[in-house]
């Protein structure tokens, strides 16, 4: 069973924290650095690291409901000062839709503070947020029209980027909270990926037999 990305930190003390709680609840986990991390090819900074904790696809619930757990163990140690508390309902519940962007203590204060408050938090509601979420996230990406007219653009200038770039689109799958794998990008845009992965192998060989051609043996 492969390891799937279940949190990233930009520091190995806070991955390796994770790990305590995952081990001793009998998750199973990898932590990895810099893997699969395409920054180079996104124009950001590549020297930027990211340390990785890695869990199986089938743990991801019971990760995600130990962090919860945790979390709520958290919760009478916040006093009123808490950034939180000046939250408005809709930005709360807009908090309690994205559990991957916050920490568990967060989304915990956060239902706590709408219960306070006289708003109904029960788990259906909480339920129908994550579907929600799942199924925002699982939309392809549309954003990737610039690296589909470079990856074309690559093939007349030796075809190796753009290998790489055609592999990335037809390849690529991102892995959503509940530990399911989708495609980064719509059936379209994998097309032309793929499309422009096997034409920049042709040019690149030939670009090759052109080369080994003209040396002086």
């Amino acid at each position: 069973m492969e390891f799937l990305i279940f949190k990233k930190y930009t520091d190995k003390e806070s991955a390796e924290a994770l790990t305590n709680p995952l081990q001793a609840h009998g998750i199973a986990f990898q932590i990895t650095r810099d893997i699969e991390n395409l920054d180079v090819l996104y124009g950001t900074n590549p020297t930027t690291e990211f340390y990785y904790v890695k869990i199986k696809s089938e743990d991801f619930p019971k990760a995600n409901a130990l962090l919860l757990d945790l979390g709520n163990t958290d919760l009478n140690t916040v006093d009123k000062t808490h950034y939180l508390f000046e939250f408005t309902d809709e930005e709360l519940f807009d908090l309690l839709s994205k559990p991957d962007e916050w920490n568990a203590l967060d989304y915990q204060l956060a239902k706590k503070i709408l219960r306070e408050r006289g708003r109904e938090v029960n788990d259906e509601i909480i339920e129908s947020l994550k579907k929600q979420r799942i199924v925002e996230l699982a939309k392809p990406d549309e954003s990737n029209r610039v690296w589909i007219f470079i990856g074309y653009l690559a093939i007349l200038f030796g075809g190796l980027f753009a290998i790489i770039v055609g592999w990335h689109l037809f390849t690529y799958k991102k892995t959503l909270p509940d530990g399911q794998r989708v495609y980064e990008y719509s059936e379209k845009d994998r097309r032309h990926g793929k499309r422009i992965f096997y034409l920049g192998m042709i040019v690149f060989y030939i670009s090759i037999i052109i080369r080994l051609a003209t040396l002086d043996w």
